[in-house]
């Protein structure tokens, strides 16, 4: 028997278009193909530069997530019906998980069979409460996909409850969508999914528990972090219900409370909400696996002291063979029978389903019984052999497996090369509990299908997405309860409102910001000279000086260095820039920082960094590697160049769009640690001038590259014309406070940034700080007053490497007295075995 065929959301069993996409037609047809396809590429760009997708810089690749620019239309009474039949079924779900963690009469009365309990992974003993019904909702946040099946009917493919995903890409495809397609939006008002999120945060905030009613409670959102898969949606989320996106490390339980560990202390948290695995929650109580939760989280939890959302253990409600017996459990629980139906479930534990499956195998999709992220297994394609050890399976342990009727998903209009072209789809749509009702978000998210694409199981790593529009019948909004009450925020002003780790990133995102500045200076500055034919002997004593200074900046190795002036110097530097070479190394260093403070960057800065780390790595790839030594070295020359402007475009944004204080802070202290270290190495190395204590005019080639490789070249020349002095360039380079590319500028930001920090201008750090400033006068001191500057200026060089030496120790101590240096929590359990060397 063939499958039905499937339905058509845009066209009508007589060939016509129906109501509700009559007027997205009428304004499509007005686009006409080629402009379609033109805003598709738009939105392909809009994503890889805004959207999900890394800043890690590498090649143009298409994004994992893309936007069709046709929207799957809902007409508002089918979408209304559908929210009832979910806000039910939520309802339903949550009275199974109160009782399954409570009192567990379901299992006592034989009404759930214990194999779908104790088996589920997802079921958590730590989260039960045996005395009765748990205080306060299990479940806050639902999501469930959906199929629309031939007879024009839904059914529920899967229940989400665990963490539901997708909602960021929700309010990222809407975005682009209005940016890149306006004429649509303006053709078909829709509905808005503002006041889904506005009832959302305030629903967290009532969730906090009674001993928060005498302050602002404290809303935390805890993520994996970055090697999270869905660590994009969590700084979209987090920002759109403004709550801090925090880790494991970032939390501490104390005294059976949840905190947040920050520079200036520890902040209550009230509410969090989880995006990490249950079983993650508390390294003491979970599995065995690495965590990144928190230990004591769960203790915490049951003293009601902190509550989290969804609960931990909320992911046994997405076990699907719980779906086999939802439509017996409405009546039971809530008295009235299941609005929404299922896609026909069939639990194989049961001998008498089991034997009616297999001698019909083919017809169904079979899957893991408590297992949603495992995909559907279409048994009528599996050849014979496959099948029949399918079957064999299924004999042996017919307890984990479900079967599920096969239904061909409704199709609906996607973009394409050749214009509209029909994919499958499912839908999936989400709700929140307000405190006393479910309330649906008005629209949700549309997957398009691509074969043998079955719709279950975990989401696929490429994912093509459709925005879904209600349109707009009525001006009426959601509505929730009244808006709590919160007493008046006191004002607050500090440095210490982040958490170490955070500090930690911006500060070392500064100084690879910095490092990756220094190495374009030093490669520009090479390129200059190196593309001089026959160099005289000034120019020759600046390149050894240069030669020493890559080194340092690992762009040349010291046998290389040696043969300063060849082709093969100028080989070296040109794979420095080319793939796996330094300057790639340092972006994506950048890259890896920028996306660990996503959550922590302005959209500006986001944007900057985004573009800027992409145009530069198609900057080092077009850099030539041919025999033609002038054009490379020119290459070269305006790829660092392009560096320059990339930092001062930074630079200049953080000063104009990030607040004094926390993150701006530490990244603008990276910066001033990082570069004064790299000017007191440069000062050591360009001062190596052999023979110049006797003839002092040696000397020169190194004080003029000391100007240029601090940007000072214009500052010096008219101060005192073209006369180069030992002490006055020094003054410049070392001691002027006033010069933002000068030693003592840095040391004096540090300084006062340090005294902030501390608190006091007299602590530790800041006075280390105060002392080395001191040092850069009293060399420069020394050089103005000795009788011969050239001499003195030869004798600073140990000096000069001790003060690299001595901002290297203040970084460290900077490390130790605010970053977090302590390895994750691990529980107690018993040690692995050792492996001896050689044994078998």
């Amino acid at each position: 028997m063939s499958d039905p065929a499937p339905l058509d959301e845009m066209v009508d069993g007589a060939g016509g278009i129906r109501p509700h996409w009559s007027g997205l037609l009428g304004a499509l047809s007005t686009l006409g193909r080629g402009e379609l396809a033109t805003r598709a590429a738009l939105l392909d760009r809009h994503f890889l530069e805004e959207g999900a997708t890394s800043l890690l810089p590498g090649p143009p690749d298409r994004p994992d997530w893309r936007c069709d620019p046709v929207p799957l239309m809902l007409p508002p009474g089918e979408f209304d019906a559908l929210a009832k039949g979910l806000a039910q079924r939520a309802s339903l779900l949550e009275a199974v998980l109160q009782d399954v963690y409570g009192p567990q009469r379901l299992l006592a009365e034989g009404v759930l069979p214990p194999a779908l309990v104790y088996a589920n992974p997802a079921f958590l003993r730590s989260c039960r409460a045996p005395a009765g019904t748990r205080q306060g909702p299990l479940l806050h946040l639902y999501a469930a996909d959906l199929l629309r099946a031939p007879d024009g009917g839904w059914r529920v493919l899967a229940d989400r409850t665990a963490g539901p995903t997708g909602l960021a890409h929700v309010l990222e495809n809407r975005r682009a969508l209005s940016r890149t397609l306006p004429e649509l939006i303006r053709a078909r008002q829709v509905r808005r999914h503002g006041p889904f999120f506005d009832i959302w945060q305030d629903a967290l905030q009532r969730l906090a528990p009674p001993g928060a009613a005498g302050r602002n409670p404290g809303v935390a959102m805890l993520t994996g972090g970055h090697a999270s898969p869905h660590w994009y949606e969590h700084v979209i989320l987090s920002r759109r219900l403004s709550c801090a996106l925090v880790e494991g490390g970032d939390l501490t339980v104390r005294d059976g409370s949840l905190f947040l560990k920050t520079l200036g202390g520890l902040q209550p948290v009230d509410v969090l909400l989880r995006r990490l695995d249950g079983r993650q929650m508390d390294p003491l109580e979970g599995d065995q696996s690495p965590s990144h939760g928190v230990a004591g989280l769960l203790d915490a939890a049951r003293s009601g002291s902190v509550r989290i959302v969804n609960d931990p253990g909320a992911g046994f409600a997405e076990a699907p063979a719980l779906a086999a017996f939802l439509a017996g459990l409405a009546p039971r629980l809530l008295g009235e029978p299941l609005r929404l139906a299922d896609a026909r479930t069939l639990w194989l534990g049961d001998p008498g389903v089991r034997e009616q499956v297999l001698g019909s195998l083919e017809r169904w999709l079979v899957r893991r019984a408590v297992d949603g992220t495992v995909h559907s297994v279409t048994a009528g394609a599996l050849p014979e052999a496959g099948r029949a050890d399918l079957a064999r399976r299924i004999r042996a342990t017919p307890e984990e497996y479900v079967v599920s009727e096969r239904l061909p998903a409704s199709v609906a209009p996607c973009a394409g090369p050749e214009g509209l072209e029909p994919r499958p789809i499912i839908l999936r749509l989400f709700l929140v509990h307000d405190g006393q009702r479910w309330q649906a978000l008005q629209g949700g998210l549309a997957r398009a299908l691509a074969a043998p694409d079955p719709g279950t199981g975990a989401r696929p790593g490429m994912r093509f997405s459709k925005d879904v529009w209600v349109p707009l019948e009525e001006p009426a909004e959601m509505q929730g309860p009244p808006q709590a009450s919160i007493r008046a925020l006191p004002i607050r002003r500090g440095t210490g409102d982040i958490p170490s780790r955070v500090a930690d990133n911006f500060f070392w995102l500064g100084r690879y910001l910095e490092r990756l500045e220094t190495a374009a200076r030093l490669l520009r500055a090479s390129a200059a000279r190196l593309a001089t034919s026959n160099p005289n002997p000034r120019e020759l004593a600046e390149l050894r000086s240069l030669a020493a200074c890559l080194v340092r900046a690992e762009l040349l190795g010291w046998e290389t260095a040696r043969e300063i002036g060849t082709v093969p110097v100028t080989r070296a530097l040109l794979r420095a820039v080319r793939e796996r070479g330094r300057l790639p190394g340092l972006l994506s260093q950048v890259g890896r920082l920028a996306e660990l403070l996503r959550d922590r960057l302005t959209e500006e800065m986001h944007l900057a960094l985004n573009r800027g780390l992409r145009q530069l790595a198609e900057e080092f790839r077009a850099v030539p590697t041919g025999r033609e030594e002038a054009r490379n070295l020119d290459a070269l020359g305006h790829a660092s160049a392009a560096v320059l402007a990339f930092g001062a475009t930074l630079g200049g944004l953080a000063a104009e769009n990030m607040v004094r204080g926390g993150g701006r802070l530490f990244l603008d202290l990276g910066r001033r640690v990082e570069r004064a270290q790299a000017i007191a190495a440069e000062l050591d190395r360009v001062l190596d001038q052999p023979g110049a204590a006797a003839q002092p005019a040696r000397l020169e080639p190194g004080l003029r590259l000391a100007l240029e490789l601090r940007d000072s070249v214009i500052t010096y020349r008219s101060r005192y014309l073209t006369v180069l002095q030992p002490a006055p360039v020094l003054d410049l380079v070392l001691a002027d406070e006033g010069n933002p590319r000068g030693l003592a500028f840095q040391l004096a930001a540090a300084r006062d940034m340090l005294a902030d920090l501390e608190g006091e201008a007299a602590g530790p750090l800041a006075r280390l700080a105060q002392s080395l400033l001191e040092e850069t006068r009293a060399m420069v001191r020394e050089v103005a007053e000795a009788p011969s500057q050239a001499e003195a200026a030869l004798r600073l060089r140990p000096r000069l490497a001790a003060m690299e030496r001595d901002v290297a120790g203040l970084s460290n101590r900077i490390a130790r007295r605010w970053f977090a240096l302590l390895p994750a929590p691990h529980s107690l359990g018993p040690a692995p075995a050792i492996r001896m060397r050689g044994a078998a």
